[in-house]
C-alpha cells in the first residue's frame, strides 16, 4: 500500500499529467467511457494533502478540455448526424438523443446548463444541438458557463472528500471518487426528474391548450335545433 502511495503522489507532481488529463477532458466531451468527474475529484483530493497536482492548472486543463470536448461533440453532430455510428443506433442512445432533441427545442439554455452534470446526457445534448443548428455561438458560451461551474463542482467535492483521509492517499483518492460517484448519481437521478416533471408540465399545458381549441370550435358550431 505504501509503494501505491509513493507512485501515486509521484505521478501527481509530474508535468505529463495535465496533457494526459486535457486529452481525457477532450475525449470525454463526445465520447464517454469513464465519466471525467473521477478523475478531476480523485486529483483534488490528492493536492489537498501534498500540493499536487496544482489545483488551478488542475481546473484550467479541465476546463479546456472539457469545452473542447463538447463543442467537438456539436461539430460531429452538424457534420455526421445522429446515426453514422453503430453505437449512435442502440435504442438507449437513440432514445436518449429523442429526449435531447425534445428538451432542447423546449429549454435550450437550461438543458445545456444541467446536461454537463449528466455524464451521456451532455454528449447526447452536444451532438443534437449541432445537429438541429442549434447557434453555436450562444451553445459555446452556454457550454462554457456549465463547463466552469462543473469543475468547481468537481473540485470541491474531492476537496471535501479528500479531507477525510489524511495519510493515505490512495485510500483518500478511492473514498473522493465512491463519494463523487454516488453524489453524481443522485444529482444524475434529479436532474432527469426534474426535466421529466417539466415534460409532465409541458404535455399537460399542451393538453389544456387543445381542450380550450376544441371548445371554441364547438362554439362556433350553430345548434341543430
Amino acid at each position: 500500500m505504501e509503494f501505491l502511495n509513493q507512485m501515486l503522489e509521484h505521478a501527481a507532481g509530474q508535468p505529463w499529467i495535465y496533457p494526459v488529463l486535457l486529452v481525457f477532458f477532450f475525449i470525454d466531451g463526445f465520447a464517454t467511457i469513464l465519466p471525467s468527474e473521477t478523475a478531476i475529484v480523485g486529483l483534488s483530493a490528492l493536492s489537498l494533502h501534498h500540493g499536487q497536482p496544482n489545483l488551478w492548472i488542475l481546473g484550467i486543463t479541465a476546463l479546456i478540455g472539457a469545452m473542447a470536448g463538447d463543442n467537438m461533440a456539436y461539430l460531429l453532430g452538424r457534420k455526421i448526424g445522429l446515426d453514422r455510428w453503430k453505437w449512435m443506433r442502440r435504442p438507449k442512445v437513440k432514445k436518449m438523443f429523442a429526449w435531447a432533441q425534445y428538451e432542447l427545442g423546449k429549454r435550450g439554455a437550461v438543458l445545456i446548463f444541467t446536461a454537463r452534470y449528466i455524464p451521456w446526457g451532455r454528449v447526447a445534448v452536444n451532438y443534437v444541438a449541432g445537429q438541429t443548428g442549434f447557434r453555436h455561438r450562444t451553445f459555446f458560451w452556454l457550454d462554457a458557463f456549465a463547463c466552469v461551474t462543473w469543475v468547481g463542482y468537481s473540485i470541491g467535492v474531492g476537496l471535501l472528500a479528500g479531507q477525510w483521509v489524511h495519510n493515505n492517499p490512495l485510500l483518500g483518492v478511492g473514498i473522493a471518487v465512491a463519494f463523487a460517484v454516488v453524489l453524481g448519481f443522485v444529482v444524475d437521478h434529479a436532474l432527469r426528474w426534474w426535466h421529466k416533471y417539466l415534460e409532465r408540465k409541458d404535455a399537460a399545458a399542451a393538453a389544456m391548450e387543445v381542450d380550450a381549441q376544441d371548445e371554441k370550435e364547438t362554439a362556433r358550431i350553430p345548434d341543430a335545433g
